[in-house]
Formats: structure tokens, sequence, C-alpha cells
């Protein structure tokens, strides 16, 4: 299967990058479902209901669909509390360009990831101590509270959307 997917895209795609933006787009949109949340603890509640889904879907565990199968910032965009505007905004933004062969929430999806990308390549490395020390700002319904930022552990989620 990696080989006819490498003969006929000329690139270097296997059945596990297809696996992988399954789960993603299949997160983002078990997350868009659920109703916002007042604390980190519901917040926290919820991305394992949404990972839950995912990986019953996929038939792996929960850990390891959000460790390999799940792209780190759509749980980042849930977390800060604008997954379901970023993905809106995107989503009307990217259905008007050429994406015509992407079902709507995969166009969603990709764009909430190209955009969350290009602000991460912005940003200066080491200007904001919260960057370092993996916590930030996240404004919810009750004002600014720092947030981990959740990142892939294996990276193997990540490497897919490059």
């Amino acid at each position: 299967m990696n080989e006819y997917l490498k003969a006929i895209t000329g690139k270097d795609i296997t059945a596990k990058d297809f696996r992988t933006w399954a789960g993603t787009v299949l997160a983002a949109m078990a997350l868009s479902e659920l109703e916002s949340f007042d604390g980190a603890a519901q917040a926290k509640r919820n991305l394992r209901s949404a990972i839950e889904k995912v990986s019953a879907r996929l038939g792996n565990t929960p850990t390891i669909c959000r460790k390999c199968y799940i792209h780190p910032e759509v749980l980042n965009a849930y977390m800060d509390g604008n997954l379901v505007l970023e993905i809106k905004l995107q989503a009307e933004s990217e259905l008007r360009s050429a994406v015509e062969n992407l079902k709507p929430e995969e166009a969603a999806v990709l764009a909430l990831l190209r955009a969350r990308l290009a602000k991460v390549a912005e940003q200066p490395k080491s200007a904001d101590p919260n960057v370092l020390s993996g916590k930030r700002e996240a404004v919810h319904n009750h004002g600014p509270r720092a947030m981990p930022k959740i990142e892939s552990k294996g990276g193997d989620a990540c490497k897919a959307f490059r």
C-alpha cells in the first residue's frame, strides 16, 4: 500500500498519514460538538471524551490515538477556547479557495492547522517565559488562566502536516 501511495503521489506518503488525518479531523469534529467548559477539569474531561470517541472509531487505545493520530494543535485550539471559532472562520475561507477535493470538515481542519502553525512560526522562540515553561494564557468565559500546552510525545501526528 505504501509503495503504491508513493508511486502515485511522488511523495513519501504512507497509509498512516491518512489515518492521522482521519484521527485529527474526527477529533476536531468531536470537540466542536462539545459544550464550552468552565475550567481546566471540565476541559480535560471533554478532551478525554473526544479522544475516546476517536480511538473507538480508529480501533486504538486513547493513549495511542492521542499520541499518534491527533494533531496536538487541534487539542491546543480547544484548550484555548478557540476551536469552534477558528474552524468556522477557516472553513469559510478555505471553502472559497481551491480545496474542492476535500470535505468541508477536512478543509476546516486543514485551515486551522495552517493558521496555528503560521502563528507558531511568527513567535520569537524565547521571548515569552510562558512558552518556555509550556504554559500560556488562555481566555475563556471566566477570564485568562494558564493552560498547559499539549504536545505530541512522539511527534507522529505532527509529521503528517509538515
